[in-house]
């Protein structure tokens, strides 16, 4: 038949068009495979951190090299993989893809999409594991990072290419803080980058519904590892998502990473270690677990303007246990950063939210970042405030302070009450330079504490009223404001 014999021609010519050549493989088996972790024998040649491929597609990556048994963290689910299944080297390392198109997506850490919009479109693939900045492609860290916190950008100003820990113990507000600096990024120039490691569903899912609710979410990228995912996916889930982020920072652009959270990711290393047996150290950990944090935080800096002058930021989020501060991962981590930032589990559930600890947080980077017009407004106001919090504890065991003290308790209550904010409302940098002119002139001193929330609530629209910004009408405007919120004010009749 001619059609018949048309097919076979064709057939044929493909056939001898294929060039037949030696081809090496390698090739190896499973010994053991359990809780996400393969032993593998017979990978002589692969390197640390190479992905290795399985007869049924899963994939993993080299974590531990022994002379006889290479240890494999799956980044896929094991449940398909068994015993004596064949094993490939790809000779590569993990990569991830990075570019424009992750923006506004939620993506795992290898990039896959999570969103259900399609694959990502990439303008390159990096390696996870990158080196951090030299010092002498480096630059000081000047230009401020405004989180919309007031409590954060007066006390506890962050600079662009800092990496500042946000630290406390577990349901204290750390995530809110964190989100609450990407909200407030919304009609900046810099670019968003949430990683979550281990987190619950719900967690995460409130986390992305804030982001696009009160966010520009086209500028962010979402990096979710969660705790049902794989270990070896938990594990490179904050080198992925540095990595995306060293892109735009490469480029000279601006970028803020939060991690959340380094504890959960050590507590995944530790897993990790104990089953390939590497050696325990303090709390079973094994002695790399500073190195693993320590060049992850490294890659955050300010370049210099020789590298295109971007920055990327890192706030780092660690858990403690009943406020130990001094347990081995807070410690490993408040060590490596420029600073922390410790909310309280007292104050949380005393209604001071953000339950920030001004006595025990810390920015190493200091006033150089702060806005100028912001560092004069709050003056002394840390100060103040920390002399406050002493005179409030004496002043519970009883006595009469005198007319001075009097005063000073009377300013600090509505300083605390000034700090005090609510999720997902980021204030702008007038109005958080408004605010602490009026806690510094004492014009909130006349108000019940209750009304401090209201003046604060307030204050934006009368700043936008305003047909000047002379700060003598300013001031006029908010005197008036205040007025109207004394008792006698309430009181008076019309």
């Amino acid at each position: 038949m001619p059609h018949d014999a048309d097919w076979l021609a064709s057939a044929t010519a493909a056939v001898e068009g294929i060039a037949l050549a030696p081809r090496a493989e390698h090739r190896g088996r499973v010994e053991e495979i359990g809780d996400g972790v393969a032993m593998i024998s017979g990978l002589r040649d692969v390197r640390l951190d190479e992905v290795l491929r399985f007869a049924g597609g899963q994939f993993g990556f080299a974590r531990v090299l022994d002379p006889n048994l290479i240890g494999c963290v799956m980044l896929d689910s094991a449940v398909a993989v068994q015993a004596e299944d064949a094993v490939f080297g790809t000779g590569e390392v993990v990569n991830v893809p990075v570019g424009e198109g992750l923006l506004g997506r939620i993506v795992d850490p290898l990039g896959r999409p999570l969103d259900g919009k399609g694959g990502v479109d990439a303008a390159a693939h990096w390696p996870i594991e990158r080196p951090a900045p030299s010092i002498i492609d480096r630059d000081l860290v000047t230009e401020p990072v405004q989180t919309g916190v007031v409590v954060v950008d007066t006390l506890f100003a962050l600079g662009r290419g800092q990496r500042e820990l946000i630290v406390g113990d577990h349901s204290t507000g750390k995530t809110t803080l964190a989100i609450d600096a990407l909200i407030a990024q919304a009609h900046s120039d810099m670019i968003c980058v949430y990683v979550a490691v281990g987190q619950k569903t719900s967690s995460v899912r409130h986390a992305v519904e804030a982001l696009q609710i009160h966010g520009n979410f086209a500028r962010c990228i979402v990096i979710v590892a969660g705790a049902a995912s794989a270990p070896g996916l938990q594990w490179i889930a904050p080198y992925a998502g540095m990595t995306m982020a060293e892109y735009f920072r490469d480029k000279g652009q601006h970028a803020l990473i939060v991690i959340d959270d380094l504890s959960k990711h050590a507590a995944t290393h530790r897993e990790i270690a104990l089953l390939t047996r590497q050696s325990p150290g303090r709390e079973a950990y094994p002695g790399d677990v500073f190195y693993i944090h320590a060049r992850l935080l490294e890659r955050a800096a300010k370049l210099s303007q020789a590298r295109g002058a971007g920055s990327l930021t890192a706030l780092p989020i660690a858990e403690t246990d009943q406020g130990n501060l001094s347990a081995y991962i807070p410690t490993n981590l408040i060590s490596i950063t420029d600073g922390q930032i410790v909310l309280d589990a007292a104050l949380f559930h005393q209604g001071q939210k953000p339950a920030v600890d001004v006595g025990l947080s810390v920015s190493r980077v200091g006033g150089k970042t702060q806005a100028p017009s912001l560092r004069k407004a709050a003056g002394t106001l840390r100060l103040d405030y920390a002399q406050f919090l002493e005179l409030e504890v004496f002043t519970r065991f009883g006595g009469m302070p005198d007319g001075r003290v009097k005063a000073q308790l009377t300013r600090g209550a509505r300083i605390r009450a000034a700090l005090q904010q609510a999720q997902h409302a980021p204030l702008r940098l007038g109005d958080e330079v408004a605010l602490m002119l009026a806690v510094q002139l004492g014009l909130l001193d006349a108000l019940p504490v209750a009304a401090v929330k209201v003046f604060r609530a307030a204050l934006p629209a009368v700043l936008d009223g305003l047909d000047t910004e002379d700060q003598a009408a300013v001031l006029t405007a908010m005197r008036q404001l205040a007025a109207s919120l004394t008792p006698e004010a309430k009181t008076a009749k019309p």
